[in-house]
């Protein structure tokens, strides 16, 4: 079996950790990869452990836009063989291309490229991915995150020529991962949901039924990044820390060697954070940080409110799951007309944001008359229970909201979707009576919850995976992880259930 890998940026250390356990336990030996960012490239060229059958970096395929002509003829046919029903998705959901975020800090909107650059990107990308899939031959595609034209791009090539396609994603059930064919769900986990509800399958319900006890005893979030007390920046005091002595010093070298290597490095990608822009834009998030948003927020009162929690931005949560719903405050200016005349709509910040949007941004919601916008620091899972209703694009105050037993409106493409009792809204007309049926007739489902909760349990794994991603210090420490073997482990079964 030969089997593709999708690996972007940080993840390549991880994909190949989980590529080494898939030949190590299941004998598989044929691997070829997509790869984002250059310093992944070379490492998984220069590594001894696998003969990888092919490379392909998405940095030389986008330099090679530059030189190419745009051939109408082909891309109205890519358009009528893999469009959705366009290819406008696959440019929209890339950040660099459209806001040139990523490069630049949120707020940053501008778009990498030309509207005829774009059109010679989408080409170059999709000839590169259906050359390459035509000549390695898959059995499997596995995608780390749909984020960007080329995996948006490898994720419907490979599903039309009928290649197994893996995506990665958290349950977000503690830590836990878990895999599934459809990004808009948890189809191996659906499945047994579904067999499990129509009768034709059994499942111990114990580890759901324990974890909702504790998650409503004693609520935490799944992840430790989106935490207030995580993000020292929420406070003002957080925006100055870096001026201790010790952490001065340590980010002057840092930014001394990252000039350096801006002005020797031997390749200049798009993909290329620029050190003098990352400064400036840290240094007016820290100067918004500063001057504060304290003034701008509203105490939680004792009146009927529905709540929607801000998302982070820029992320596959808006970008993928609810793209037509990425501004939020028209979304948010569209529910709070939605609501009952007596109820508020109350907005709080995602924690790791704050500091990022600016006041503007912030004023135009309160200027809507029943909305109030909440302090970040005030505690999420308090809101969400007190709430009389919680609406979000693809969130996972969704999924709490769920496990508290209260009514869920949701605006994109979430796995939660799944159950009965969520409703989804696909246009602003209908959202109206949407929230009318969702506050007068709702009816939560316990036995259908623990059932669905208790699949997802089922088919996923315990594994520290965002921070084996984002820091870890070493390959070893990825390599000889438990987490990342159990991970390997479920990923191999799947791979040979083909």
């Amino acid at each position: 079996m030969k089997i593709c890998f999708f690996l972007q940026r940080r993840f390549a250390d991880v994909g190949h950790t989980i590529i080494c356990n898939l030949k190590e336990s299941f004998g598989f030996n044929q691997f070829c990869a997509y790869v984002s960012v250059r310093k992944s490239y070379d490492f998984l060229k220069n590594q001894k452990e696998i003969a990888y059958t092919s490379l392909i970096l998405d940095e030389d395929v986008h330099a090679s836009l530059y030189k190419e002509t745009i051939d109408y003829v082909y891309l109205k046919q890519l358009e009528k063989d893999y469009g959705i029903p366009n290819l406008w998705p696959y440019l929209c959901i890339d950040r660099i291309l459209m806001q040139g975020q990523l490069l630049r800090e949120y707020p940053h909107d501008e778009p990498l490229l030309s509207y005829e650059e774009m059109q010679k990107a989408i080409q170059v990308t999709s000839k590169a991915i259906i050359g390459f899939l035509e000549k390695e031959k898959p059995d499997a595609v596995v995608i780390s995150v749909v984020g960007s034209l080329a995996s948006l791009l490898l994720y419907h090539i490979a599903k039309k020529k009928g290649i197994l396609t893996i995506n990665i994603d958290l349950i977000r059930v503690k830590n836990r991962v878990g895999f599934t064919e459809d990004y808009k769900t948890f189809s191996w986990a659906k499945k047994i949901f579904e067999k499990v509800i129509n009768g034709q399958q059994k499942i111990d319900l114990t580890k759901a039924q324990t974890f909702l006890k504790e998650f409503r005893d004693k609520p935490a979030s799944y992840i430790k990044h989106a935490t207030p007390e995580y993000n020292n920046q929420a406070k003002r005091i957080g925006n100055i820390t870096f001026l201790r002595p010790d952490k001065l010093l340590r980010s002057v070298k840092w930014q001394f060697k990252s000039i350096a290597r801006d002005i020797w490095r031997t390749h200049k990608d798009y993909t290329d954070i620029l050190i003098w822009w990352e400064i400036w834009d840290k240094f007016k998030r820290k100067i918004r940080g500063l001057i504060g948003y304290s003034d701008l927020y509203s105490e939680v009162r004792e009146e009927d409110f529905a709540f929607f929690a801000l998302h982070y931005e820029p992320e596959v949560a808006i970008a993928l799951y609810a793209p037509h719903y990425t501004d939020q405050i028209h979304v948010i200016k569209q529910l709070a007309q939605s609501l009952p005349l007596n109820y508020k709509l109350y907005i709080k910040e995602h924690a790791v944001m704050v500091g990022y949007r600016t006041r503007s941004y912030y004023k135009e919601l309160i200027k809507i008359p029943n909305v109030r916008l909440i302090s970040p620091m005030r505690n999420g899972h308090d809101l969400v229970q007190k709430a009389k209703l919680v609406v979000t694009l693809t969130g996972t105050v969704g999924w709490e909201a769920i496990m508290f037993k209260k009514p869920v409106i949701t605006l994109g493409d979430v796995y939660y979707n799944d159950l009965s009792f969520v409703r989804r809204c696909k246009s602003f007309e209908d959202l109206p009576y949407i929230v009318k049926d969702q506050l007068d007739h709702f009816i939560h489902d316990e036995d259908e919850l623990q059932v669905y909760l208790a699949a997802l349990i089922d088919d996923s794994v315990e594994v520290n995976y965002v921070d084996l991603w984002r820091d870890a210090s070493s390959f070893d420490e990825i390599r000889y992880d438990p987490g990342i073997k159990r991970f390997s482990e479920l990923l191999g079964k799947k791979l040979l259930e083909k």
